[in-house]
């Protein structure tokens, strides 16, 4: 009998280390290219030059982003098809007719790891997902970075709060959330994957809130795509609760942001749907977040030997 999973890659054809360079600074490297750009002023500009600078690059912030501009809708999609060719990315779902393009859903992607760069390709401007209309959910200290904000936004990214979250879901757009977040680098380990998932039950409540179908996405060798380390698991814990913030080292090809070219497969499970209740009781999160958790187990299980990961563990925390 035949596998009734769709393995669909995510790219029609190459792309150039040029153009993929490029997409992936564009993407994830303006943290690096503003300090760069600040410190540069700094160093070889007269004061009042460095205050201009620095200036224009706080004005930025406050500057409108047209989600809907032209120019950032093909920057978007430029950006997207050279960091699907790059990996490259490949998408398995278990069934895409199970999927409503009317329909709006709360998809939990996992694992964070160091950067999530992959979910980047679920927005609606990649076209992966038989969904016409998705946004993805980012670290809101990201729409603080001058430019990225508007690199983040025109590719369909949106600030991680329940408001903004209710409020994509209420025009009707599926909605892409990191359950673990960043707290999952703290218990990061080259040798298995993690999901922090036990105590993150917040996107469970908001999808019985509204009545949206919850899916299970995981995507596999995202935490080879930097060289990174950290001081162990147990004294990063304890480092990310007197800091709040994980302390982990990582750099990618030439000690830049790019990261390493390494097959990333992001393999998407049936939606489950949730019987829709605006205030749900907490017997019935847990009953639909221990669904989620267990569709996420089973994925992973499904799929870590067919795309090239037979020894793999998932831990969930």
């Amino acid at each position: 009998m035949a596998d009734p999973a769709v393995s669909r890659p995510t790219t029609t054809g190459s792309t150039s280390f040029f153009h993929s360079a490029v997409a992936l600074l564009l993407y994830v490297g303006f943290l690096h290219i503003n300090a760069a750009v600040l410190l540069g002023a700094a160093l070889l500009l007269p004061a009042r030059y460095f205050a201009a600078v620095a200036g224009f690059l706080l004005l930025t912030l406050v500057i409108p982003v047209d989600d809907k501009s032209n120019f950032g809708n093909r920057l978007s999609r430029y950006i997207l098809k050279h960091i699907t060719g790059y990996f490259p990315i490949t998408l398995h779902a278990d069934d895409v007719d199970a999927f409503d393009p009317n329909q709006a859903y709360v998809i939990g992607y996992e694992p964070h790891s160091l950067v999530p760069i992959a979910n980047s390709v679920l927005s609606s401007h990649a076209g992966l997902l038989p969904l016409p209309k998705i946004k993805v959910t980012a670290n809101s200290a990201s729409f603080l970075i001058p430019f990225m904000r508007h690199i983040w936004t025109w590719v369909g990214h949106v600030p991680v709060t329940r408001k903004s979250f209710l409020k994509c879901l209420g025009a009707g757009y599926s909605v892409v959330v990191v359950p673990g977040g960043v707290r999952e680098m703290v218990h990061m380990v080259h040798d298995s994957e993690v999901a922090y998932l036990k105590s993150r039950k917040g996107f469970v409540k908001i999808a019985i809130e509204t009545g949206r179908p919850l899916v299970p996405v995981f995507c596999f060798g995202q935490n080879k795509i930097y060289k990174w380390w950290n001081p162990g698991e147990k004294l990063s814990a304890r480092i990310y609760g007197a800091i709040k913030f994980p302390p982990t080292i990582f750099l990618g090809r030439f000690g830049s942001p790019i990261p390493f070219r390494h097959p990333l497969h992001i393999v998407v499970g049936k939606p489950i749907e949730v019987k829709r209740n605006p205030k749900p009781t907490p017997e019935e999160v847990d009953e639909a977040h221990a669904q989620f958790v267990r569709a996420l187990q089973e994925l992973f299980e499904k799929y870590k030997a067919k795309v090239g990961y037979p020894n793999l563990e998932l831990r969930i925390l």
